[in-house]
């Protein structure tokens, strides 16, 4: 329930020697951010000029995160499509699936999103989010700098974007965590430490961190006694453990914020252990029809669980597919097949949470974001010159088996992202990408920068949001220069 505060550098690749290095500028930097002060807010910008807030257009934001790289063409940008044959040479495929229409006349996507489609008129489709392929593209270094705005490697802990909103905009409900995580396991998956480096409250200390739950079915395991421990031993023990932070060697040396921060964070959950709204961890409280709608994958239990956080007052919840090496969305083989079935577990979740929340009258007021760290590609890695390391395990020239058949190669040239609620427009298209191979984008191209203002933007925050830090300003988006795109805001 407790993530502690510290910073750490994502490595440039995942060589033996380098990691060792990582690792020592890891715990070098974790202990300058248990040392650093309280960050300060500040009022004006570098050119003096007042930071003023917008109004709000949304309460809540949840991220529903395609976490290994969605591929653009086979789900929300189709192209010309190619059915598997064998011999077909493979730079003749651009999807691997068929458009199909949408609720919305001049929106097609790709076959298996047919319950997506179904609800696309309540949404805006971005298609042309332009990421930079950072000199080595690796899943860590891309997934810091989204949920950041900040390539690594950083000197100072880069809080996530959910951490920003817990600080600038507080809870909701003060007994229901800001900042809730869902679906990602930080331990044993291949890259735990770069997953943690930026799943964390960062320079804004603990209470600012995520709460992580790795399985939504799980959820009301994590706030209520083990099996066999009554409530007084159980709140002894936070008692006790609150007393071991107190005193312990990582924190004795910790700054006066940074601990009041970590003790905070503890209160915190000690409050929610003890509150009503903890039922709303608990997805077996949810009618049986209803729970249903959402189908049987950990992606959709995940989204049901987020429904019930937010209506119960969560500022911030990441619903993930989870990040695992080469499993999921991170398809360097077996593209088509892999694409195929993580479409059916978040096709239905996805429509159902929308209707959900409109059905609820919150759809309104709660920013709904799908987005990956970059798209794929069957040809190109990267962007065309770009030197980075071809990570397919799928090399052919012409199709001979299925595990050929599918988006191989990391694609940074474009990527989509859908948007519905908290004051985005609906049944709308903003950019677009060349119809032929290299899908780079040839309308509106949306930095991650002016991702993230739009963001911002729509909870009520100026990208232009600063703390000094270690003497000097950090920003919400990075330098303070996003800008939002006003044209997908209603």
């Amino acid at each position: 329930m407790i993530f502690s505060n510290q910073s750490r550098l994502i490595p440039p690749n995942h060589s033996g020697a380098t990691r060792r290095e990582f690792l020592r500028a890891m715990a070098a930097a974790g202990a300058a951010a248990l040392m650093a002060g309280e960050p300060k807010k500040l009022f004006a910008d570098s050119s003096g000029v007042k930071i003023e807030h917008p109004i709000a257009k949304a309460d809540s934001c949840i991220l529903l995160w395609m976490a290994g790289g969605m591929a653009a063409p086979d789900t929300f940008d189709p192209k010309r499509y190619q059915p598997f044959e064998v011999g077909l040479p493979v730079e003749k495929v651009m999807s691997t699936f068929p458009a199909i229409d949408t609720a919305v006349d001049n929106i097609k996507i790709c076959q298996g999103l047919e319950q997506i489609a179904s609800v696309m008129d309540r949404g805006t489709l971005i298609r042309s989010h332009v990421l930079p392929d950072l000199g080595h593209i690796l899943h860590s270094r891309h997934q810091y700098h989204w949920h950041t705005g900040y390539v690594p490697p950083q000197t100072v802990a880069a809080p996530h974007i959910g951490a920003w909103m817990a600080k600038v905009l507080g809870p909701l409900n003060p007994v229901i965590p800001p900042f809730i995580n869902i679906g990602q396991r930080l331990e044993g998956n291949g890259e735990s430490e770069e997953l943690k480096a930026f799943t964390t409250g960062g320079f804004f200390g603990s209470e600012y961190g995520p709460f992580n739950l790795p399985v939504a079915e799980d959820a009301m395991l994590a706030v209520r006694p083990p099996k066999g421990m009554n409530a007084g031993r159980f709140e002894n023990r936070y008692r006790m453990f609150e007393r071991m932070v107190k005193d312990s060697p990582q924190t004795r040396y910790a700054s006066d914020y940074q601990q009041q921060s970590m003790l905070r964070s503890i209160d915190s959950a000690h409050r929610l252990l003890s509150s009503k709204e903890k039922a709303a961890f608990d997805l077996s409280l949810e009618k049986k029809e209803a729970a249903e709608k959402y189908g049987a994958s950990d992606f959709g239990r995940g989204c049901l669980l987020a429904r019930r956080l937010v209506e119960s007052g969560a500022r911030y919840v990441e619903v993930t597919t989870e990040y695992i090496p080469f499993v999921h969305w991170d398809t360097h083989e077996n593209g088509h097949a892999t694409a195929e079935q993580m479409k059916r577990d978040i096709d239905r979740p996805v429509a159902q949470l929308i209707l959900d929340l409109e059905d609820r009258g919150m759809l309104d007021r709660t920013l709904v974001i799908l987005a990956s760290e970059f798209s794929r590609d069957m040809m190109i890695e990267g962007v065309p010159g770009s030197t980075a390391k071809d990570q397919s395990r799928a090399k052919t020239d012409v199709l001979k088996e299925p595990i050929h058949y599918g988006l191989h190669r990391h694609f940074t040239g474009s990527s989509s992202v859908l948007m519905f609620g908290g004051g985005t427009k609906r049944g709308f298209l903003y950019g677009e990408t060349a119809v032929e191979r290299p899908c780079l984008v040839t309308k509106n191209p949306i930095s991650l920068e002016d991702m993230h203002a739009t963001i911002m933007h729509l909870m009520g925050i100026s990208p232009k949001t600063a703390f000094d830090v270690e003497r000097r300003p950090f920003y919400v988006t990075k330098d303070g220069k996003g800008q939002p795109v006003m044209d997908v805001i209603a």
